[in-house]
């Protein structure tokens, strides 16, 4: 007679996930490290993502993060001194200060979709294609439609 499976705890399945999620970023920034990116942090690319391809400002940046002003300001200022992102005028308000990507910037951003696909290539010639798609497609049945938020600084810090 085969032994029944140990119960799971409820407890362990975001563990899990999250471990997945961090053996994912851990291992995009080992590579962008080695490919001239070391500087580069997780939340780091939170901010890329929300500054976008037309750029923002310091507030528009805050709310999208769901951190204050001050704390999205404070981050802007450490990667314009990295050379990800540069503070410019806006041409349609002079009032306005916007934060924009610079060529490193964008640079950081191209290799981190490329190394992603490859990290997922990883993941399938583990555990097959269809295991990989349907890992995919069963979090899309369970999360919500608007499951990709850049607010994910501020809910952890929040």
């Amino acid at each position: 007679m085969p032994t029944p499976e140990p119960q799971r705890p409820g407890f362990v399945l975001p563990l899990l996930l999250l471990a997945g999620f961090r053996t994912l970023i851990d291992d995009l920034h080992a590579e962008l490290a080695r490919q001239g990116h070391a500087e580069l942090r997780p939340l780091h690319g939170f901010v890329l993502q929300a500054v976008g391809a037309d750029g923002t400002t310091a507030s528009e940046l805050g709310n999208r993060l769901g951190v204050s002003k001050q704390a999205a300001g404070k981050t802007v200022d450490r990667l314009v001194a990295l050379g990800y992102l540069e503070r410019a005028d806006d041409s349609r308000d002079a009032r306005r200060k916007l934060v924009r990507l610079t060529p490193h910037g964008l640079d950081g951003l191209r290799r981190s979709a490329v190394i992603f696909d490859e990290l997922r290539q990883r993941w399938t010639e583990t555990l097959g294609a269809e295991r990989v798609a349907a890992i995919e497609d069963d979090l899309r049945a369970v999360t919500p439609a608007n499951w990709f938020r850049l607010d994910i600084p501020g809910w952890f810090t929040g």
